[in-house]
């Protein structure tokens, strides 16, 4: 397809970002496209300080510690699934896209994610799979990426994220998504040498690929609404 004629995706890049910002973050922008659909969609890309996260109906069986006396952050919010560990090391992507736009269908949608980090896999010559009747991406049977979405009259929020060289040790807290019988794993366990930047940057090629966006830096694109 002509990038001229995709659909524009704006990308905001960031670093290590606290989980509570990053969600303030996501509503507004969910807010404001509510309010006027014709702003361009955005990707928010970064890292969260170490963070548990509950999707809206996920059960607290699957902590492992008290939610009320822990000195670990702990959220629920709108998103599904379960219980997820987030941390520096993961790539967490969060799109804020109008899926009139694309396909009116949330099992689509989360299809689409799993797509996009089964194609940057495949580019690193590692096997991504899916497992019938549950989301996410695995590798050798370790689970190397989580996906979680909530979408409002098909604006989409939350996303995916993928382990490139996270400490794991957060996961042992929790049983990951719930899947008791299946471990959490990272990219660099298959390939050691592999480097966050690199990932950024070829997870956000795969994005654009499947997707089939042409993506804009927000330094690029001052004077945008956003």
């Amino acid at each position: 397809m002509n990038v001229s004629s995709q659909r524009r995706c704006l990308l905001q890049i960031q670093s290590v970002v606290p989980y509570a910002k990053a969600w303030e973050e996501q509503r507004s922008l969910v807010a404001q496209r509510l309010a006027d659909p014709t702003l361009d969609d955005i990707l928010l890309l970064l890292e969260h300080p170490p963070v548990y996260t509950l999707g809206t109906g996920a059960n607290l069986k699957f902590l492992k510690f008290d939610p009320t006396q822990t000195t670990y952050e702990v959220y629920r919010i709108e998103r599904g699934g379960e219980v997820t560990y987030h941390c520096p090391g993961q790539l967490v992507g969060y799109p804020i896209l109008n899926l009139r736009y694309y396909c009116q269908d949330l099992h689509w949608y989360l299809r689409q994610l799993e797509e996009v980090i089964i194609q940057l896999l495949k580019g690193y010559h590692l096997d991504g799979q899916r497992i019938s009747g549950l989301t996410g991406v695995w590798v050798e049977g370790y689970k190397v990426a989580a996906i979680g979405i909530k979408v409002t009259r098909w604006m989409t929020m939350h996303g995916f994220s993928l382990n490139v060289c996270p400490d794991l040790t957060g996961f042992a807290a929790i049983v990951p998504c719930g899947i008791e019988d299946k471990p959490v794993g990272s990219l660099v366990q298959f390939l050691p040498h592999l480097t966050l930047e690199e990932v950024r940057q070829d997870l956000l090629r795969c994005f654009a690929e499947v997707f089939q966006v042409h993506l804009i830096d927000l330094k690029m694109a001052e004077g945008f609404p956003v």
